[in-house]
C-alpha cells in the first residue's frame, strides 16, 4: 500500500541521514530534539524564513476550496426568448440595451434565488444565463422578474420563453455563440455580443461569477473556433446582409423597379447601418441617404466608405428624406416608432411606392405602416426566404460546426466536474500529510543531534515524497472525465479509505 511503502522509504532516508550525522555535537543552548520536532509541526521562526512546499500546498488548496464553495450545489441554466420562440412585440418588451446589462443581471440576483447572472440581449433574442442550486425558486423569481419588466402576464410569458438546464444550457450558449442559433446561420456579431456578455459579466457590478463567466469565456472561444476552421462565416451572415438580400429580390415585386435603380435611405449609423452599407456597396449601390440624431457617426461611415456617396441628414428631415427614396432600412436604437402610419399620412407619404425594412429593436417601424397606400414594411420575422435559403447552403459547414462546438462543450463540462474531485483530492492530501507528520515523530529519537538546517531537510524530504507519489493518483483524477471520473474517484476513496462522511 502506498503509505507503507512511504514509510518504509521515509524511515531509510531519516536511517541515512542519522548515521552520516552522529558525530555532531550539539549546541549549547539549542532545543531539544523532541522540542525540534514538534517545530516540525510547527516551524521554528528560523524555519519560517523559508516558505516549505506544503505552505505552497496550502495556498493551491485554499484557492481550489474557494472555487469549490462558489460553484458548490449550482448548475446552469438559461431562460429566454428568441426570433425561434417569440415574436418581436414579445421580443422588444423584454429588449435590454447593452450599458444596463450589468444593472438587469443585478436585479435578478437580489432575492439570493439566483447567484450568478449574466444578460445577454439582442435583435434576435432576450436570455439570462444563471446559476442557482435550486431552480425551482431561480425559474419563479426570474419568470416574475420578466414579467414586472415586460408588463406581459406569466401566463403570455411561459407561451414565449424557452428554459433550458445543465448540458441543454451549456450547448444551447455555444450553438449560439457558433452562430448556429442565429436567423442567419453563421452570422459573426452575434460572437461578438457574446464575448461582450462576458466582459460585462466579469466587470466590478457584473454578476457573472466563477460558473457563468468561465461559461461565457469557453463559448466565446467556440465561437472563434468555429469561425476559423470553417467556412460557416463565408458570404452574407448577419440581419444587415439578409435585409439587403430581402430588398433586392423583393424589389421588382413591391416597387416595380430595378433594384440597382433603386434610391436608398438608412435611418440610423450605429453597427448594423455599417454591416448594411457593406452589403450594399458590394451589389454596387454606392448612394445612400443616412438619417441620424447626430453627425458624429454618419461621418465617420462616411470615412470608412470612401466610395460611397453619402447624404448626411439629421432626425428632423427625415420624412423628407423619406419622401425621396424608394427602399428605406430602418436601423437606429430608439424606444418608441419613427415611423407610423399617422406620422407617415401627416407627411404626405401616402400614394408613392416605398418598401420599408425595419431591422431594429425595438422596432423602428410600427406595422400599421402597411396599411398606408402604396407602402409595404418588414421586419426581422420577415426574412425567413433569405433564412431558408442561407441555411441550405451552409448545411455542411453546421455539420463541421458542431462537431467542434461538442468538442469545446465537453471542455467546460469536464471543468465543471473537476470540482467534485476537489474535496477528495484535499482529504487525500490531508490524509497523507497526517501520515507524514506521525512517521517523522516516530522517528525523531534517532535524530537526536541535528541542527535546525538539517531537521528543515528531512522535512523537505518526506514532503517531496509524499507530493511526489500523490501526483500520479490525483492527476488521473483530474483528467479523466464523465463515468471514468466517478469509476476514479471511488477507487481512490476504497484504496487511501477515505470516509465520505469525512469529507462533507
Amino acid at each position: 500500500m502506498l503509505f507503507r511503502s512511504l514509510n518504509a522509504l521515509v524511515s531509510l532516508l531519516i536511517l541515512s541521514i542519522t548515521t552520516n550525522t552522529s558525530s555532531l555535537a550539539l549546541v549549547p543552548g539549542r532545543i531539544s530534539i523532541r522540542r525540534g520536532f514538534n517545530s516540525a509541526v510547527r516551524p521554528t521562526s528560523a524555519l519560517q524564513s523559508t516558505p516549505t512546499s506544503s505552505e505552497g500546498t496550502k495556498k493551491k488548496r485554499t484557492k481550489e476550496e474557494r472555487l469549490l464553495a462558489a460553484t458548490k450545489g449550482l448548475n446552469v441554466h438559461v431562460v429566454g426568448l428568441s426570433i425561434h420562440h417569440a415574436a418581436v412585440e414579445v421580443r422588444e418588451k423584454l429588449a435590454v440595451p447593452e450599458a444596463s446589462w450589468n444593472e438587469a443581471s443585478a436585479e435578478i440576483c437580489e432575492d439570493g434565488h439566483i447567484e450568478e447572472a449574466a444578460v445577454l440581449s439582442t435583435c434576435n433574442r432576450f436570455e439570462v444565463y444563471y446559476a442557482a442550486s435550486d431552480p425551482r425558486k431561480a425559474m419563479a423569481s426570474l419568470t416574475k422578474y420578466l414579467s414586472q419588466r415586460s408588463g406581459l402576464p406569466v401566463s403570455t410569458l411561459r407561451k414565449n420563453i424557452f428554459a433550458l438546464s445543465g448540458d441543454d444550457a451549456v450547448w444551447h450558449l455555444f450553438r449560439v455563440s457558433g452562430g448556429l442559433d442565429s436567423l442567419i446561420v453563421g452570422e459573426g456579431q452575434i460572437l461578438s455580443q457574446v464575448r461582450q456578455c462576458h466582459l460585462h459579466s466579469i466587470e466590478k457590478d457584473g454578476s457573472g461569477g466563477k460558473m457563468i463567466s468561465r461559461l461565457l469565456n469557453q463559448a466565446v472561444a467556440a465561437g472563434k473556433r468555429v469561425r476559423s476552421e470553417t467556412g460557416i462565416s463565408k458570404g452574407s451572415v448577419s440581419i444587415s446582409s439578409a435585409a439587403a438580400e430581402l430588398s433586392e429580390m423583393r424589389s421588382m415585386q413591391d416597387l416595380q423597379l430595378p433594384f440597382p435603380e433603386a434610391r436608398l435611405a438608412v435611418v440610423g449609423a450605429g453597427k448594423m447601418t455599417r454591416l448594411l452599407v457593406t452589403h450594399l456597396a458590394s451589389r454596387g449601390l454606392e448612394k445612400m441617404a443616412i438619417v441620424n440624431r447626430s453627425m458624429k457617426r454618419p461621418e465617420e461611415l462616411a470615412e470608412q466608405f470612401p466610395d460611397v456617396d453619402f447624404e448626411i441628414s439629421l432626425n428632423d428631415d427625415l420624412f423628407d428624406v423619406v419622401s425621396r427614396s424608394d427602399i428605406v432600412y430602418t436601423a437606429a436604437s430608439s424606444e418608441d416608432p419613427l415611423l407610423s402610419k399617422e406620422l407617415m399620412e401627416a407627411n404626405g407619404l401616402a400614394g408613392r411606392k416605398l418598401m420599408i425594412c425595419d431591422i431594429g429593436v425595438p422596432r423602428n417601424v410600427d406595422p400599421d405602416c402597411n396599411e398606408v397606400a402604396g407602402v409595404t414594411a418588414y421586419n426581422v420575422d420577415d426574412l425567413t426566404a433569405v433564412v431558408a435559403k442561407n441555411t441550405a447552403m451552409r448545411q455542411k459547414e453546421m455539420i463541421e460546426a458542431k462537431l467542434l462546438l461538442r468538442e469545446e462543450a465537453e471542455l467546460f463540462s469536464g471543468w465543471r466536474q473537476s470540482l467534485s474531485t476537489i474535496p477528495t483530492i484535499n482529504k487525500l492530501q490531508q490524509q497523507a500529510e497526517e501520515f507524514r507528520t506521525m512517521e517523522v515523530r516516530k522517528a525523531s529519537k534517532k535524530l537526536d543531534g541535528l541542527s535546525d538546517k538539517e531537521l528543515e531537510a528531512v522535512e523537505r524530504l518526506s514532503r517531496g515524497i509524499v507530493n511526489k507519489l500523490l501526483h500520479g493518483p490525483m492527476s488521473h483524477l483530474r483528467k479523466t472525465e464523465g463515468g471514468e471520473k466517478a469509476q476514479a474517484l471511488k477507487n481512490l476513496k476504497e484504496m487511501y479509505r477515505i470516509e465520505e462522511s469525512e469529507e462533507k
